[in-house]
């Protein structure tokens, strides 16, 4: 990923990764929402204030993260991510998916899916009738009107 080789060769040196993952979403549609694709890194657990301020002050300076959060909110560690653009609403959201849809976004609801246990034909970016029957089984387990594919 750009971003992340673009803050390891800036900071000049190596960082200490504890988490990094994919965001499928988290938050309301508030304009503090977090609804969107992209990948996220929790950094730098192992460094002190004036270190975490350093690399956090890379980050920013980078230009190349969507959000680097301020230190007062994460003290003990360095929160940056990268998300995916444009969001499918003013505040975050995603764009609606359905059977030939291709991209990053039917990858994040084949991943999404995969993670609860509902499979389909994989990981592959394309929304076919596997991905479509692993949604109408989603639908079904939740009690939603299902379209069928």
């Amino acid at each position: 990923m750009v971003a992340w080789n673009t803050l390891r060769r800036n900071y000049g040196k190596s960082i200490f990764v504890e988490y990094a993952f994919s965001r499928i979403s988290q938050g309301g549609h508030t304009n503090q929402s977090q609804h969107y694709a992209g990948v996220a890194f929790d950094v730098g657990q192992n460094l002190d204030n004036a270190g975490r301020a350093a690399l956090r002050a890379v980050a920013v300076n980078s230009g190349v993260w969507s959000y680097v959060e301020p230190g007062s909110l994460t003290p003990h560690w360095v929160h940056v991510d990268k998300r995916l653009s444009p969001p499918a609403c003013p505040v975050g959201g995603y764009p609606a998916v359905g059977m030939g849809s291709k991209g990053v976004y039917v990858f994040v609801l084949q991943d999404a899916l995969m993670s609860i246990g509902y499979t389909g034909t994989g990981l592959d970016g394309a929304f076919g009738p596997g991905t479509g029957r692993a949604v109408v089984r989603f639908q079904g387990s939740q009690g939603f009107q299902q379209l069928g594919w």
